[in-house]
Protein backbone atom coordinates (compact mmCIF):
# COMPACT_ATOMS: atom_id res chain seq x y z
CA UNK A 1 0.00 0.00 0.00
CA UNK A 2 1.06 3.57 -0.84
CA UNK A 3 0.47 4.19 3.07
CA UNK A 4 3.39 2.17 3.83
CA UNK A 5 6.12 4.74 2.58
CA UNK A 6 5.30 8.32 4.15
CA UNK A 7 8.81 8.99 3.89
CA UNK A 8 9.25 8.73 0.37
CA UNK A 9 6.28 8.22 -2.11
CA UNK A 10 5.13 11.88 -3.74
CA UNK A 11 1.81 12.76 -5.64
CA UNK A 12 2.69 14.07 -8.66
CA UNK A 13 0.86 16.28 -11.65
CA UNK A 14 3.60 15.54 -14.11
CA UNK A 15 3.10 12.80 -16.25
CA UNK A 16 6.28 10.71 -16.95
CA UNK A 17 6.87 8.69 -20.26
CA UNK A 18 9.05 5.96 -19.49
CA UNK A 19 11.97 5.60 -22.55
CA UNK A 20 12.69 2.03 -24.17
CA UNK A 21 16.09 2.88 -24.98
CA UNK A 22 18.41 0.18 -25.27
CA UNK A 23 20.75 0.43 -22.09
CA UNK A 24 22.74 -3.21 -21.92
CA UNK A 25 26.60 -2.96 -20.15
CA UNK A 26 28.26 -2.93 -23.76
CA UNK A 27 31.75 -1.56 -24.20
CA UNK A 28 33.24 -0.52 -27.49
CA UNK A 29 36.41 -1.99 -28.56
CA UNK A 30 38.68 0.84 -27.65
CA UNK A 31 37.46 1.54 -23.86
CA UNK A 32 40.52 1.32 -21.74
CA UNK A 33 39.39 1.12 -17.93
CA UNK A 34 42.20 3.21 -16.95
CA UNK A 35 43.00 4.85 -19.71
CA UNK A 36 43.37 8.79 -19.32
CA UNK A 37 39.34 9.19 -19.50
CA UNK A 38 37.39 11.07 -16.62
CA UNK A 39 40.10 12.92 -15.69
CA UNK A 40 37.97 16.31 -16.39
CA UNK A 41 34.51 15.50 -14.80
CA UNK A 42 33.58 16.81 -11.62
CA UNK A 43 34.88 14.10 -8.35
CA UNK A 44 37.92 12.83 -8.42
CA UNK A 45 39.75 10.60 -10.97
CA UNK A 46 37.59 7.29 -10.71
CA UNK A 47 39.86 5.08 -12.78
CA UNK A 48 43.13 6.25 -10.15
CA UNK A 49 40.82 5.73 -7.19
CA UNK A 50 39.91 2.05 -8.99
CA UNK A 51 44.31 1.12 -9.36
CA UNK A 52 44.25 2.06 -5.58
CA UNK A 53 42.13 0.21 -4.49
CA UNK A 54 43.21 -2.85 -5.65
CA UNK A 55 46.87 -2.53 -5.10
CA UNK A 56 48.16 -3.90 -1.63
CA UNK A 57 48.03 -1.00 1.02
CA UNK A 58 51.54 0.08 2.16
CA UNK A 59 49.92 2.11 5.26
CA UNK A 60 49.25 -1.17 7.26
CA UNK A 61 50.91 -2.99 10.39
CA UNK A 62 51.00 -6.82 9.20
CA UNK A 63 50.39 -9.35 11.76
CA UNK A 64 50.66 -13.01 11.65
CA UNK A 65 47.87 -14.93 10.66
CA UNK A 66 45.58 -16.85 13.14
CA UNK A 67 43.87 -20.15 13.40
CA UNK A 68 40.26 -20.31 12.93
CA UNK A 69 38.74 -19.63 16.27
CA UNK A 70 35.37 -19.97 17.44
CA UNK A 71 33.21 -17.79 19.86
CA UNK A 72 32.13 -21.16 21.10
CA UNK A 73 35.54 -21.77 22.79
CA UNK A 74 36.29 -18.36 24.17
CA UNK A 75 36.53 -17.90 28.53
CA UNK A 76 33.68 -15.70 28.24
CA UNK A 77 30.53 -15.38 30.67
CA UNK A 78 27.82 -17.88 29.44
CA UNK A 79 25.06 -15.32 29.01
CA UNK A 80 27.42 -13.37 27.04
CA UNK A 81 28.67 -16.30 24.93
CA UNK A 82 24.63 -17.86 24.50
CA UNK A 83 23.81 -14.06 23.02
CA UNK A 84 26.73 -13.98 20.58
CA UNK A 85 25.34 -17.65 19.42
CA UNK A 86 21.79 -16.98 19.42
CA UNK A 87 22.73 -14.40 16.85
CA UNK A 88 24.37 -16.33 14.64
CA UNK A 89 27.95 -15.67 15.10
CA UNK A 90 30.21 -18.46 14.65
CA UNK A 91 33.48 -17.84 13.83
CA UNK A 92 35.93 -15.28 14.80
CA UNK A 93 36.73 -12.61 11.67
CA UNK A 94 40.56 -11.42 11.84
CA UNK A 95 40.01 -8.28 13.49
CA UNK A 96 37.86 -9.96 15.95
CA UNK A 97 40.78 -13.17 16.45
CA UNK A 98 43.56 -10.22 17.34
CA UNK A 99 41.45 -7.22 19.19
CA UNK A 100 39.39 -9.27 21.48
CA UNK A 101 42.50 -10.71 23.38
CA UNK A 102 44.11 -7.32 23.70
CA UNK A 103 41.38 -5.13 24.71
CA UNK A 104 40.50 -8.40 27.41
CA UNK A 105 43.88 -7.83 28.53
CA UNK A 106 43.38 -4.31 29.13
CA UNK A 107 45.42 -2.55 26.35
CA UNK A 108 44.90 0.19 24.40
CA UNK A 109 44.37 -0.65 21.25
CA UNK A 110 44.59 0.50 17.26
CA UNK A 111 42.61 -1.47 15.30
CA UNK A 112 42.18 -0.98 11.11
CA UNK A 113 39.94 -3.35 9.47
CA UNK A 114 38.51 -3.63 5.89
CA UNK A 115 34.53 -2.63 6.26
CA UNK A 116 32.56 -5.71 6.96
CA UNK A 117 35.34 -7.18 9.16
CA UNK A 118 33.32 -6.72 12.37
CA UNK A 119 35.15 -4.05 14.00
CA UNK A 120 32.20 -3.40 15.82
CA UNK A 121 32.04 -6.24 17.89
CA UNK A 122 35.58 -6.85 18.34
CA UNK A 123 35.26 -3.89 21.21
CA UNK A 124 31.62 -4.89 21.94
CA UNK A 125 31.80 -8.08 23.16
CA UNK A 126 34.74 -7.09 25.54
CA UNK A 127 33.00 -4.01 26.63
CA UNK A 128 29.68 -6.25 28.16
CA UNK A 129 31.82 -8.91 29.45
CA UNK A 130 33.45 -5.98 31.39
CA UNK A 131 30.11 -4.55 32.70
CA UNK A 132 28.84 -7.68 33.77
CA UNK A 133 32.11 -8.47 35.96
CA UNK A 134 31.39 -4.84 37.18
CA UNK A 135 28.45 -3.18 37.27
CA UNK A 136 29.82 0.33 38.20
CA UNK A 137 31.71 0.00 34.70
CA UNK A 138 31.31 2.82 32.48
CA UNK A 139 32.31 3.63 28.54
CA UNK A 140 32.03 6.02 25.98
CA UNK A 141 31.58 5.76 21.97
CA UNK A 142 31.79 7.83 20.11
CA UNK A 143 30.96 7.78 16.53
CA UNK A 144 30.83 10.43 13.71
CA UNK A 145 27.62 10.11 12.25
CA UNK A 146 23.94 9.56 14.08
CA UNK A 147 23.47 6.84 11.89
CA UNK A 148 26.68 5.16 13.33
CA UNK A 149 25.88 5.70 16.36
CA UNK A 150 22.25 3.97 16.34
CA UNK A 151 23.85 1.13 14.77
CA UNK A 152 26.31 0.80 17.27
CA UNK A 153 23.97 0.71 20.25
CA UNK A 154 22.11 -1.55 18.56
CA UNK A 155 24.36 -3.79 17.86
CA UNK A 156 25.18 -3.37 22.05
CA UNK A 157 21.66 -4.16 23.03
CA UNK A 158 21.87 -7.47 20.90
CA UNK A 159 25.27 -8.23 22.07
CA UNK A 160 24.00 -7.83 25.69
CA UNK A 161 20.39 -9.68 25.35
CA UNK A 162 18.23 -9.68 28.28
CA UNK A 163 20.95 -8.55 31.06
CA UNK A 164 20.71 -5.38 32.66
CA UNK A 165 23.21 -3.57 31.00
CA UNK A 166 21.94 0.02 29.85
CA UNK A 167 22.82 2.09 27.44
CA UNK A 168 22.10 6.04 26.09
CA UNK A 169 21.86 7.21 22.91
CA UNK A 170 23.18 10.87 22.92
CA UNK A 171 22.84 12.62 19.08
CA UNK A 172 21.58 15.72 17.82
CA UNK A 173 17.98 16.22 16.13
CA UNK A 174 16.46 13.59 19.10
CA UNK A 175 15.38 15.13 22.07
CA UNK A 176 17.91 16.66 24.64
CA UNK A 177 15.57 16.22 27.61
CA UNK A 178 14.87 12.31 26.70
CA UNK A 179 18.80 12.06 26.76
CA UNK A 180 19.22 14.28 30.00
CA UNK A 181 16.65 12.07 31.62
CA UNK A 182 18.52 8.98 30.64
CA UNK A 183 21.89 10.25 31.58
CA UNK A 184 20.39 10.68 34.91
CA UNK A 185 19.88 7.27 35.66
CA UNK A 186 23.41 6.88 35.00
CA UNK A 187 23.96 4.05 32.36
CA UNK A 188 26.48 1.89 31.63
CA UNK A 189 27.13 2.91 28.42
CA UNK A 190 26.70 6.37 26.23
CA UNK A 191 26.84 6.34 22.75
CA UNK A 192 26.64 9.47 20.53
CA UNK A 193 28.23 11.90 18.28
CA UNK A 194 30.91 14.60 19.10
CA UNK A 195 28.73 17.70 18.97
CA UNK A 196 25.92 16.45 21.54
CA UNK A 197 28.15 14.43 23.71
CA UNK A 198 30.57 17.93 24.34
CA UNK A 199 27.04 19.75 24.78
CA UNK A 200 25.72 17.29 27.62
CA UNK A 201 29.53 17.83 29.23
CA UNK A 202 29.44 21.38 29.22
CA UNK A 203 26.01 21.50 30.24
CA UNK A 204 27.19 19.22 33.27
CA UNK A 205 24.46 16.80 32.48
CA UNK A 206 27.43 14.13 31.41
CA UNK A 207 30.49 13.46 34.01
CA UNK A 208 33.36 11.88 32.45
CA UNK A 209 35.24 11.65 35.62
CA UNK A 210 33.99 7.48 36.85
CA UNK A 211 34.05 6.19 32.97
CA UNK A 212 36.80 3.87 32.39
CA UNK A 213 36.70 3.19 28.62
CA UNK A 214 36.78 5.16 25.54
CA UNK A 215 35.99 4.16 21.93
CA UNK A 216 36.16 6.05 19.00
CA UNK A 217 34.57 4.13 16.06
CA UNK A 218 35.67 6.09 12.54
CA UNK A 219 38.50 7.72 13.70
CA UNK A 220 39.52 8.93 10.33
CA UNK A 221 36.41 10.48 9.33
CA UNK A 222 35.99 12.24 12.56
CA UNK A 223 39.38 14.01 12.81
CA UNK A 224 38.79 14.78 8.50
CA UNK A 225 34.98 16.51 9.68
CA UNK A 226 36.85 18.73 11.80
CA UNK A 227 36.02 17.15 15.36
CA UNK A 228 39.81 17.09 16.39
CA UNK A 229 39.36 19.66 18.92
CA UNK A 230 36.09 18.14 19.94
CA UNK A 231 37.13 14.75 20.38
CA UNK A 232 40.45 16.52 22.93
CA UNK A 233 38.27 18.29 25.00
CA UNK A 234 35.63 15.46 25.55
CA UNK A 235 39.41 13.28 26.33
CA UNK A 236 40.45 15.87 28.80
CA UNK A 237 37.44 15.26 31.42
CA UNK A 238 38.16 11.22 31.02
CA UNK A 239 40.47 9.93 33.83
CA UNK A 240 43.48 9.50 33.06
CA UNK A 241 43.58 5.73 34.07
CA UNK A 242 41.27 4.37 31.43
CA UNK A 243 41.21 2.02 28.26
CA UNK A 244 40.76 4.03 25.29
CA UNK A 245 40.09 2.20 21.97
CA UNK A 246 40.61 3.45 17.99
CA UNK A 247 38.99 1.47 15.54
CA UNK A 248 38.56 2.90 11.72
CA UNK A 249 38.57 1.71 8.00
CA UNK A 250 41.45 4.01 7.38
CA UNK A 251 43.83 5.66 9.36
CA UNK A 252 47.08 7.78 7.67
CA UNK A 253 50.66 8.18 9.13
CA UNK A 254 49.44 11.35 10.15
CA UNK A 255 46.26 10.35 11.96
CA UNK A 256 48.34 7.45 13.60
CA UNK A 257 50.62 9.64 14.84
CA UNK A 258 47.33 11.73 16.33
CA UNK A 259 45.64 8.60 17.37
CA UNK A 260 48.64 7.75 19.44
CA UNK A 261 48.93 11.25 21.81
CA UNK A 262 45.96 9.87 23.34
CA UNK A 263 47.05 6.05 24.20
CA UNK A 264 49.61 4.38 25.90
CA UNK A 265 51.63 1.59 24.57
CA UNK A 266 48.98 1.18 22.18
CA UNK A 267 48.40 -2.54 20.26
CA UNK A 268 48.47 -1.48 16.54
CA UNK A 269 46.57 -4.56 14.88
CA UNK A 270 45.36 -4.72 11.13
CA UNK A 271 44.22 -7.55 9.22
CA UNK A 272 44.44 -5.07 5.90
CA UNK A 273 46.17 -6.50 3.09
CA UNK A 274 44.39 -4.08 0.40
CA UNK A 275 42.35 -1.66 0.36
CA UNK A 276 38.73 -2.96 -0.13
CA UNK A 277 37.57 -6.41 0.10
CA UNK A 278 38.41 -8.96 -3.05
CA UNK A 279 34.76 -9.92 -3.33
CA UNK A 280 34.02 -6.81 -4.46
CA UNK A 281 33.98 -6.47 -8.13
CA UNK A 282 34.53 -2.97 -9.28
CA UNK A 283 33.44 -1.56 -12.79
CA UNK A 284 32.74 1.66 -14.83
CA UNK A 285 30.17 2.36 -16.66
CA UNK A 286 30.51 4.55 -19.80
CA UNK A 287 27.63 7.31 -20.88
CA UNK A 288 27.35 9.98 -23.29
CA UNK A 289 26.30 13.08 -22.00
CA UNK A 290 23.25 13.31 -23.16
CA UNK A 291 20.32 14.93 -21.19
CA UNK A 292 18.97 11.97 -19.53
CA UNK A 293 21.46 9.63 -20.04
CA UNK A 294 22.74 8.85 -16.59
CA UNK A 295 19.38 8.05 -15.58
CA UNK A 296 17.68 5.66 -18.07
CA UNK A 297 20.59 4.07 -17.44
CA UNK A 298 20.52 3.77 -13.65
CA UNK A 299 16.66 2.53 -14.43
CA UNK A 300 17.43 -0.11 -16.76
CA UNK A 301 19.92 -1.83 -14.25
CA UNK A 302 17.93 -1.20 -11.46
CA UNK A 303 15.40 -3.45 -13.18
CA UNK A 304 18.21 -6.41 -13.80
CA UNK A 305 17.10 -9.18 -11.79
CA UNK A 306 20.50 -9.41 -10.17
CA UNK A 307 20.08 -5.78 -8.62
CA UNK A 308 18.28 -7.09 -5.84
CA UNK A 309 19.22 -4.37 -3.14
CA UNK A 310 20.80 -1.26 -4.69
CA UNK A 311 23.01 1.83 -2.55
CA UNK A 312 23.00 4.42 -4.49
CA UNK A 313 24.99 7.51 -4.30
CA UNK A 314 24.90 10.86 -5.40
CA UNK A 315 27.03 14.47 -4.30
CA UNK A 316 24.21 16.67 -3.24
CA UNK A 317 21.00 16.58 -1.17
CA UNK A 318 19.34 17.87 -3.89
CA UNK A 319 20.54 15.92 -5.95
CA UNK A 320 19.82 12.40 -4.10
CA UNK A 321 16.34 13.73 -3.51
CA UNK A 322 15.79 14.37 -7.30
CA UNK A 323 17.48 11.24 -8.23
CA UNK A 324 15.01 9.62 -5.57
CA UNK A 325 11.83 11.13 -7.06
CA UNK A 326 12.59 10.32 -10.47
CA UNK A 327 12.70 6.72 -9.84
CA UNK A 328 9.64 6.94 -7.92
CA UNK A 329 8.08 8.18 -10.82
CA UNK A 330 9.11 5.25 -12.62
CA UNK A 331 7.59 2.83 -10.25
CA UNK A 332 10.50 1.81 -8.37
CA UNK A 333 10.19 1.31 -4.05
CA UNK A 334 13.02 3.91 -3.29
CA UNK A 335 14.27 5.54 0.05
CA UNK A 336 16.80 8.23 0.85
CA UNK A 337 18.81 9.82 3.01
CA UNK A 338 20.38 12.75 3.36
CA UNK A 339 21.58 15.75 5.93
CA UNK A 340 18.28 18.01 5.50
CA UNK A 341 15.96 15.01 6.33
CA UNK A 342 15.25 14.72 10.52
CA UNK A 343 16.87 11.72 12.15
CA UNK A 344 13.64 10.15 12.40
CA UNK A 345 13.17 10.51 8.42
CA UNK A 346 16.96 9.12 8.01
CA UNK A 347 16.17 6.01 11.04
CA UNK A 348 12.88 5.10 8.70
CA UNK A 349 14.53 4.98 5.38
CA UNK A 350 17.64 3.26 6.59
CA UNK A 351 14.71 0.88 8.59
CA UNK A 352 12.67 0.38 5.72
CA UNK A 353 16.24 -0.59 3.36
CA UNK A 354 17.14 -3.14 5.87
CA UNK A 355 14.41 -4.85 6.24
CA UNK A 356 13.46 -4.47 2.46
CA UNK A 357 10.37 -2.81 2.66
CA UNK A 358 11.95 -0.84 -0.42
CA UNK A 359 15.10 -2.31 -2.76
CA UNK A 360 16.60 0.83 -3.76
CA UNK A 361 18.04 3.72 -1.04
CA UNK A 362 19.60 6.95 -2.34
CA UNK A 363 22.42 8.82 -0.33
CA UNK A 364 24.84 11.40 0.21
CA UNK A 365 28.07 10.34 1.65
CA UNK A 366 26.39 10.36 5.36
CA UNK A 367 25.17 6.89 4.85
CA UNK A 368 28.86 5.75 3.47
CA UNK A 369 30.32 5.48 6.35
CA UNK A 370 30.07 2.31 9.13
CA UNK A 371 26.67 1.67 8.35
CA UNK A 372 26.21 -2.42 8.05
CA UNK A 373 23.25 -3.52 6.05
CA UNK A 374 23.28 -6.93 5.19
CA UNK A 375 23.05 -8.16 1.43
CA UNK A 376 23.65 -5.23 -0.52
CA UNK A 377 24.14 -6.72 -4.12
CA UNK A 378 25.00 -3.55 -5.44
CA UNK A 379 26.62 -0.10 -5.20
CA UNK A 380 26.22 2.56 -7.93
CA UNK A 381 28.52 5.64 -7.68
CA UNK A 382 25.55 7.71 -9.39
CA UNK A 383 28.02 10.72 -9.11
CA UNK A 384 31.66 9.97 -8.98
CA UNK A 385 33.08 10.21 -4.99
CA UNK A 386 35.15 13.47 -4.82
CA UNK A 387 37.81 11.67 -2.53
CA UNK A 388 39.55 8.50 -2.88
CA UNK A 389 38.95 7.83 0.86
CA UNK A 390 34.71 8.51 0.14
CA UNK A 391 35.10 5.82 -2.64
CA UNK A 392 36.50 2.90 -0.64
CA UNK A 393 33.95 3.98 2.36
CA UNK A 394 30.85 4.28 -0.63
CA UNK A 395 31.67 0.51 -1.95
CA UNK A 396 32.78 -1.01 1.00
CA UNK A 397 29.12 -0.88 2.13
CA UNK A 398 28.61 -3.93 -0.24
CA UNK A 399 30.65 -7.34 0.00
CA UNK A 400 30.11 -7.67 3.24
CA UNK A 401 30.19 -10.51 5.91
CA UNK A 402 32.40 -12.22 2.84
CA UNK A 403 29.36 -12.36 0.51
CA UNK A 404 30.10 -11.13 -2.93
CA UNK A 405 29.22 -7.54 -4.32
CA UNK A 406 29.28 -5.10 -7.05
CA UNK A 407 30.45 -1.62 -7.23
CA UNK A 408 29.68 0.32 -10.30
CA UNK A 409 30.63 3.95 -11.29
CA UNK A 410 28.63 6.04 -13.94
CA UNK A 411 31.48 8.07 -16.12
CA UNK A 412 29.92 10.20 -18.71
CA UNK A 413 32.48 11.14 -21.47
Amino acid sequence: MITNFPDILFMYTRRFRPSFRDNRFSRPSNFSRFGSRGRNMKGGNIHEFIRRANVKSTQVFPTQAVNEILFSTLDLPESLKATIVRHGYQKLTPIQAQGIPAIRAGKDVIGIANTGTGKTAAFLIPLVENILKDYNYRALIISPTRELALQTRDELRKFSGNMPIFSTLCIGQSSMQIQISQLRHDPHVVVGTPGRIKDLINRRILRLEGFKMIILDETDQMLDMGFIHDIKEIISHLPTNRQSLFFSATVSPAISRLIESFVKNPVTISVKTQETLTNIKQDLVRLDKKVGAKMEKLSSLLRLEEFKKVLVFGRTKHGVERISRTLFQKGFKVTSIHGDKAQFQRQQAIRMFKENVVKIMVATDVAARGLDIANVTHVINYDIPQTYEDYIHRIGRTGRANLSGTALTFVEE
